[in-house]
């Protein structure tokens, strides 16, 4: 099997978000997690878990339509038998994210009963929106704000690019909170830091790229034993079976990435394999199963 070193990412900026994060609690009414639906449980905050505490949340399933359908119905279920609202979405094209503020509003409809009785009709519902790096929250913002006086937030395919907190209004009687994405100080399952890895949470700069996208290799064709081959049409047999350097090796091969003296360049395959497995060019593939 190949390996990996072990991935820790926790620059100082993380703990400035921890902090914001608590002492914005007490300004919203609900929180909106943000989850990768091609690894929901890997890209689930244990941090944020602890922060969040009781304040009610719904869970919201990003890039579902990079993710395997099937699984990503699985999750939904997983949460409703746990008592907490799921919804899949796509933050880049605005799929699902109409069923965000009916599902808000039902979540917190004691509390607006509540505040209705106090005279406090049409009072904002206030929403905090949290998760880690490069999972789609401000991609979320921007379609949910359409360009509206409050502006768009920045988003940027790579990790760590909004730093502080901010509000904007969206539709009638609703106010977002953006905040920083948070990781935490350590991935106690190496396999965890490895799959947030594969999604681009972590930054590429700070891993080994060719032992990644081998891992990469390995956990796909594990889970979806023939998309590697269908992909790159390396027609290997008994994949399942090979180290994930060898696959890498064989997809440069088909691709023709050689350079001098005939030399297969694995780091060219290495990035190839990443680029199209985060575009879904591998097929919808969920590396959190249940």
């Amino acid at each position: 099997m190949s390996e990996i070193q072990n991935i820790q990412w926790f620059p100082g900026h993380m703990t400035r978000t921890r902090r914001q994060i608590e002492k914005s609690l007490k300004q919203v009414d609900i929180v909106a997690e943000i989850l990768d639906a091609r690894v929901p449980l890997s890209s689930r905050n244990p941090v944020l878990k602890s922060i969040i505490n009781n304040k009610p949340k719904v869970v919201l399933l990003n890039k579902c339509d990079l993710a395997d359908a099937a699984q990503t119905a699985k999750w939904v279920n997983y949460y409703k038998e746990n008592k907490i609202t799921a919804i899949p979405i796509d933050a880049k094209s605005g799929k699902g994210l109409n069923q965000l503020m009916p599902a808000c509003k039902e979540v917190l409809s004691e509390q607006i009963a509540a505040w209705n009785r106090k005279g406090m009709v049409g009072r904002p519902i206030r929403i905090m929106i949290v998760g880690i790096p490069n999972v789609g929250k401000s991609s979320l913002i921007n379609r949910m704000c359409k360009g509206g006086k409050n502006g768009k937030a920045e988003v940027q395919d790579r990790p760590g690019v909004t730093r502080q907190n901010r509000w904007f209004t969206i539709g009638k009687g609703f106010e977002l909170l953006d905040t920083p994405g948070v990781l935490w100080p350590k991935f106690d399952d190496k396999l965890v830091g490895e799959k947030l890895a594969f999604t681009g949470a972590v930054r590429d700069e700070v891993v080994d790229i060719e032992a990644l996208a081998s891992r990469l290799l390995e956990e796909v064709t594990k889970l979806y034993p023939n998309a590697v081959n269908d992909r790159f049409q390396t027609g290997l047999e008994n994949i399942t079976e090979m180290e994930g350097y060898d696959i890498l090796c064989a997809i440069g091969k088909k691709r023709g990435m050689l350079i001098s003296g005939g030399e297969i360049n694995t780091e060219r395959a290495a990035y190839t394999v990443l680029d199209e497995f985060r575009a879904a060019k591998l097929g919808r593939i969920t590396l959190d199963q249940i």
